[in-house]
């Protein structure tokens, strides 16, 4: 695996001019688009679409400050449609536009090549159990929301204190098994080409919710139906979110390639609760529906 990452990654560079499908890198690990892209993510801490990004303006800023070709010519080549784009591009990465930088010699910000090598990890046992689940509803709240990989995403947290307290204790009196109490759960909605989104700022469906059997549910709650299945379930302690973020990680860097699993459609469901003695710290527990495989 990490032989073909690094050969994924030499792909993104040969083509930094040209056309990057992540089909086409999923093909040279070996492995689907959805893990690859979940992969990727969890590895390099950004999408694959920003490091891209990030690598092709990182290019482009070398051809700027070399004074040829012309800054069209080099927003063309690198798949910008008009030297407006390109201009607007290149400022968010480097602070500064490329007219200027090409006048002054500007300082650029650089992406560094990604390249993958062994560390020794999975010392750390990770802990988890496998829950085989009927057919169970998700009701609570719901929000559309865009996916953000690190820190607290604020258009959550913005529906989180939009819910009235009221509303919340209704919610809170639904549910009925484990995992218990209120949690929130995740949907990962599909890309123009029918696929889950795992690109930074696609959107998700998230929900402020309960997992119930009732069917007496008010109408003015979202509900979410989900089949029966596995459920690969995990835990962890530590800051909120960032242990929460780390755990998520490790389930597709390192627990997924280990264990005869892969990922099916359904929420991502979480239960965090606070430690009494160190609010700052908390218990997360991450349910992800899982299928095992013939390895």
């Amino acid at each position: 695996m990490l032989e073909r990452l690094n050969l994924a990654m030499e792909y993104v560079e040969e083509h930094l001019d040209g056309r990057i499908e992540a089909a086409e890198l999923a093909r040279i690990a070996v492995t689907s688009e959805y893990h690859f892209r979940r992969l990727f993510s969890s590895l390099a801490g950004m999408p694959l679409s920003e490091y891209v990004r990030r690598r092709r303006l990182t290019v482009a800023g070398a051809e700027v400050l070399a004074g040829e070709p012309t800054l069209l010519e080099v927003a063309v080549r690198y798949g910008y449609a008009s030297g407006e784009a390109f201009a607007r591009a290149f400022r968010a990465v480097h602070g500064v536009g490329p007219g200027e930088a090409r006048r002054t010699g500007a300082a650029l910000n650089s992406q560094p090549r990604l390249s993958f090598r062994l560390v020794v990890e999975g010392s750390t046992t990770m802990r988890y159990r496998i829950v085989e689940k009927e057919a169970f509803r998700v009701v609570g709240s719901k929000a559309r929301v865009p996916l953000i990989y690190q820190g607290v995403n604020p258009h959550i947290a913005e529906h989180i204190r939009s819910i009235p307290a009221e509303t919340v204790l209704r919610i809170a009196a639904l549910s009925d098994q484990d995992p218990e109490g209120v949690v929130s759960a995740t949907v990962r909605l599909p890309d123009p080409s029918g696929k889950a989104g795992f690109e930074e700022g696609s959107e998700l469906d998230y929900y402020q919710a309960v997992v119930t059997n009732r069917q007496d549910v008010p109408a003015d709650l979202d509900v979410l139906e989900c089949p029966a299945g596995s459920w690969a379930v995990f835990e962890n302690t530590g800051p909120f979110p960032e242990a929460l973020q780390r755990m998520w990680g490790e389930v597709a860097a390192q627990w997924m390639p280990s264990n005869p699993y892969e990922y099916r459609p359904g929420p991502e469901i979480l239960r965090t609760r606070a430690l009494p003695e160190d609010p700052a710290q908390s218990v997360a527990q991450l349910w992800i529906p899982v299928l095992r495989t013939a390895r």
